[in-house]
């Protein structure tokens, strides 16, 4: 394991204690969790990134589409438990 040094200002070096105190753990340790979260949150959002840019890139190869209005039915009906044919792509107008 590495050591970084972490310059931080006192009054958040008093927060992060505080909170660490509530929260019954050390402020090393808080800070870990914090960090660890912070960097969960940008790989999710990359990965969303990602995700997006291959479905749009996918939209604009095939021009495929899914109308709003048909897909908005189809999930309030499965939000209240009723079955629908799943909607179709169709070519989308330009």
């Amino acid at each position: 394991m590495s050591t970084t040094t972490l310059r931080l200002p006192d009054d958040l070096k008093a927060r992060i204690a505080k909170a660490a105190k509530r929260a019954g753990t050390t402020p090393h340790h808080f800070m870990l969790e914090a960090v660890a979260e912070k960097i969960e949150q940008a790989e999710r959002r990359a990965d969303f990134d990602t995700i997006a840019e291959q479905r749009y890139a996918r939209i604009l190869e095939t021009g495929q589409t899914l109308p709003w209005h048909e897909l908005r039915d189809y999930l309030k009906a499965r939000a209240t438990g009723r079955s629908l044919p799943r909607p179709v792509a169709h070519k989308r107008a330009d």
